[in-house]
């Protein structure tokens, strides 16, 4: 039987692949299982230095697959915020927390989790055929996996609102020009871009991406003068670094720096 979820590797990044295509890759258990253990693998791996997700098929992921989470046989519901708790709250802090970049490549339709467990990543590419759905509402649910933290912050209020409760498709050019995502590139293009960005990646200073990503993390929740104090705290322990040192070399020796990514 074929993993729910694939991963190659090449060399400094590694390619993760949602592998459930007659689903959409929709997630059951044992996707979730199966990439949280390839993502804590990953984010221990020092020599792994840029993630890559995406999905295989013609969607990136449909969300859940409510074949798993229908009502029991006596009409008793089933405790959808368990599903929550146990599985899509650690994908989506795991995915956050990564000390290095993650990148999602949306291949196709993102709906419900999938379109937020996309928004969690660092820089997001999607096919210009792709749309995004909030499709929660119409099956009398909440956006989850972040959905409601990421959308007001990525799009305001109005269009948040708008997204959740309508439910209507969203163009990946929409998206783009929103800022809901990095960029919209056509279809056949999609995989070699995000391929050649996760490899770009691999090659630069990793450990200061991290402090990158977790200074624009913090700045949703920190009021200025917190953001300018971490800002501080954080460049001290970038100009510590080995890449720092090698970054200015490379630069006063007119050279293509060379960066371990290492934070020490």
């Amino acid at each position: 039987m074929e993993e729910t979820v694939l991963v190659d590797r090449h060399g400094a990044w590694a390619k993760v692949t949602l592998n459930r295509p007659d689903r959409l890759n929709a997630f059951n258990e044992e996707m979730h299982l199966r990439l949280a253990s390839l993502l804590r693998e990953l984010g221990e791996d020092a020599a792994c230095r840029a993630v890559l997700l995406t999905g295989a098929g013609r969607g990136f992921c449909a969300g859940q697959d409510l074949g798993d989470r229908r009502p029991a046989a006596d009409g008793t519901p089933p405790d959808l915020g368990a599903t929550i708790e146990r599985f899509y709250n650690p994908l989506v802090r795991r995915i956050r927390a990564l000390r290095k970049p993650v990148i999602c490549a949306v291949n196709g339709v993102a709906a419900g989790a999938g379109a937020n467990i996309a928004f969690a990543c660092d820089i997001v590419l999607a096919a210009r055929s792709a749309k995004f759905i909030q499709s929660f509402s119409r099956i009398g649910l909440v956006p989850d996996s972040g959905g409601t933290y990421l959308l007001p912050r990525l799009v305001g209020e109005a269009r948040a609102k708008a997204l959740a409760m309508l439910a209507e498709p969203l163009a990946a050019e929409k998206a783009e020009s929103w800022g809901l995502i990095w960029k919209a590139v056509d279809d056949e293009a999609l995989a070699a871009e995000a391929e050649a960005l996760a490899a770009h990646l691999a090659t630069q200073p990793t450990e200061g991406l991290a402090l990158i990503k977790e200074a624009i993390h913090a700045s949703a929740h920190n009021t200025l003068d917190t953001q300018l104090d971490m800002e501080r705290d954080l460049q001290r322990r970038a100009g510590r670094t080995p890449d720092y040192a090698e970054g200015v070399s490379a630069f006063l020796g007119k050279r293509a720096p060379s960066f371990s990514g290492r934070a020490s």
